[in-house]
């Protein structure tokens, strides 16, 4: 009897799974990395913090309220730094300049990346060599050296960074979408298409892109954690964000000091911990949604 039950209860799981949608599927799977899950929650958690800055900071991130490098209290949670602002509040609002770097560099990076790649792989030719080897050329720089020599080359700022990580960044997004393509363009249902007669933006876009968004959105993952960590790197070597706008990156700009890092670690500890958190909950994400992507996967 244990056995049939057993086996019932096999069958109607089973049913169930046959069942469910694409993205149920999806979810599903997702939810067997409890990792994933609470990396999730925590991005939600401090992405939610950040975006309600303006109402949980007790004090505006500019304003000098307390005294110099004033250690944690019970007004000043976080400590007060070198010129007496309260770092609870800077570190709410430098959250949300960090994620707007990283959100809207990887948003850049990917359309170009998905544009290139789109018009590489399926047209081939000319138009794929010249695509793919301006590709391997942005390539052939070290990525660390590009980055700082067009971040020494415009003026530092808020935007300029984001533009610039956003086009330095889209390479490995299009080489991944021009293999995709190419795959995709020798299937039965996009040369029915092309036989059909169908215009070349329904084909690309509505047939093409959609059987890539997979791969491009765990990509995706990737380039937004590199994306933040690059903006954290710049600001700190004085070429990111500038103060008195409060990043991530700037806030732990004060770590370069000897005192500060043995005396003063209210400072830049909180700062660093956010970094690396934010960066490994979304790698730990982006882990996830290859499995749960990924058609093989059972």
């Amino acid at each position: 009897m244990g056995k049939k039950k057993q086996t019932e209860q096999n069958v109607k799981v089973n049913r169930d799974i046959a069942s469910e949608s694409y993205m149920q599927t999806v979810f599903r799977r997702f939810r067997r990395h409890k990792l994933a899950l609470m990396s999730l929650i925590v991005v939600c958690i401090l992405g939610g913090a950040a975006l309600l800055a303006p109402f949980i900071a007790p004090y505006e991130p500019d304003a000098i309220v307390g005294p110099f490098s004033g250690a944690p209290s019970r007004e000043f949670w976080l400590g007060t730094d070198q010129i007496g602002r309260d770092v609870f509040s800077r570190l709410l609002y430098a959250m949300r300049i960090s994620l707007l770097v990283g959100i809207m560099a990887t948003l850049i990076s990917t359309v170009v990346g998905v544009i290139l790649g789109l018009i590489a792989g399926y047209f081939g030719g000319v138009a794929d060599m010249i695509i793919m080897r301006f590709t391997d050329m942005v390539m052939s720089f070290p990525y660390i050296l590009l980055v700082l020599v067009a971040a020494a080359i415009f003026k530092p700022g808020l935007w300029n960074i984001i533009l610039i990580l956003g086009f330095v960044d889209w390479p490995g997004i299009a080489r991944l979408v021009r293999g995709n393509v190419l795959n995709l363009r020798e299937t039965n249902f996009i040369k029915g298409n092309i036989v059909a007669g169908m215009p070349l933006r329904h084909i690309l876009f509505s047939e093409i892109l959609p059987n890539t968004v997979a791969p491009i959105l765990v990509y995706a993952t990737s380039v937004l954690a590199l994306s933040m960590l690059d903006e954290a790197a710049l600001s700190f070597l004085g070429l990111g964000v500038q103060p008195p706008t409060a990043s991530l990156g700037n806030m732990l700009n004060g770590a370069q000091s000897l005192t500060v890092l043995t005396r003063q670690p209210w400072l830049w500890i909180p700062a660093g911990l956010l970094i690396v958190i934010l960066v490994m909950a979304i790698n730990f994400i982006g882990d996830a949604l290859r499995d749960a992507l990924d058609p093989n996967s059972r």
